[in-house]
């Protein structure tokens, strides 16, 4: 009997222990700490704070704000227990990348989420304003971040990818400078030649990529040698055109020549012409003239002086309209 209540006893101490392992296990695998204390998240278990409502602080070890929020911070986790509301805080020098993907400009920065709805908290940081905030669900009056801000989004994981880069070459860089000796300025130029192969090499990968989305067409494929070819056949053409354009512009020049030279045969027959008129004009006024001197006036009665003027008049009329 007695050897019977020790068996009972060990079993149930057992299955205590068994009990007691599977829930701390549970709740590490959730990420959540017993007691409402504060929880720390990482670039492995952030997508927790997708479900149910959060709120996230980023801080860094050397921020002295966020020194002074960290004891505040603490009493707030144990308070935000009777509101269901888990409290949690991220290290930026340890996970760069979710600076990126959140999108953290100044420290400390606060975000509540609730079910994948993330919110940025501008509040004051004391703790019963906190608790009031989460208490009497502020957060409704705070336009959650548009979609392509939201951290959960393809391109903000590109980005945090960028960013954790960043992060990783900023620490070979301190790796060079202290375990190898290596000076600031070789470091420098190691990262730029680094820097070129590898843009070589993007700008190589993204030529062939364009080349096999869109092939060229078979007429626009040609060898070097072909091209060699078509240049020297369009350089002889372009010779030939001048030439030929030099020969036509001398005939131009010898016809230009020629009629400068006839032009003055034209004027010098333009002149003979003008005085033949004159001489023919001379004449014809020494024709005129003559009978007026040859017949002269008999005095006669003052009577028959105006008939005679009048029909000299007239005679003369003719004349001047031939």
């Amino acid at each position: 009997m007695h050897s019977t209540s020790h068996f009972v006893a060990a079993t149930c101490a057992a299955l205590l222990l068994l009990a007691a392992t599977a829930q701390s296990a549970a709740a590490a695998q959730s990420g959540l700490q017993p007691g409402g204390k504060l929880i720390e998240l990482d670039e492995d278990n952030w997508h927790l704070m997708l479900q149910g409502e959060w709120m996230i602080e980023f801080f860094a070890p050397w921020c002295p704000a966020c020194k002074n929020l960290a004891p505040t911070w603490e009493r707030f986790a144990r308070v935000a227990k009777d509101v269901q509301v888990q409290v949690a805080k991220i290290d930026v020098t340890t996970s760069p990348s979710l600076s990126g993907r959140f999108f953290v400009t100044a420290l400390p920065t606060i975000y509540h989420v609730k079910d994948g709805e993330f919110r940025q908290y501008r509040g004051a940081r004391d703790g019963d304003a906190l608790l009031y905030f989460v208490k009497k669900q502020q957060w409704q009056s705070i336009e959650p971040l548009s979609a392509w801000k939201k951290p959960d989004t393809t391109h903000m994981s590109v980005l945090s990818y960028f960013f954790k880069l960043s992060h990783t070459l900023k620490d070979f860089n301190g790796r060079l400078q202290e375990e190898y000796g290596l000076p600031t300025w070789g470091s420098y130029a190691l990262f730029a030649i680094a820097t070129i192969f590898v843009g070589a090499a993007l700008g190589l990968l993204l030529v062939c990529l364009v080349d096999f989305v869109y092939p060229p067409k078979k007429s626009q494929r040609q060898s070097f040698s072909e091209s060699q070819d078509n240049l020297t056949e369009g350089l002889e053409d372009l010779a030939t055109e001048e030439i030929e354009d030099d020969g036509d512009a001398e005939e131009n020049d010898d016809e230009q020549r020629d009629s400068d030279e006839e032009e003055p045969e034209d004027d010098d027959e333009e002149e003979d012409s003008e005085e033949q008129a004159g001489d023919l004009a001379t004449k014809e006024k020494e024709a005129d003239s003559e009978p007026e001197k040859e017949e002269k006036p008999e005095p006669k009665q003052a009577g028959d002086a105006a008939p005679e003027k009048t029909e000299q008049v007239r005679k003369r009329k003719p004349r001047k309209g031939d």
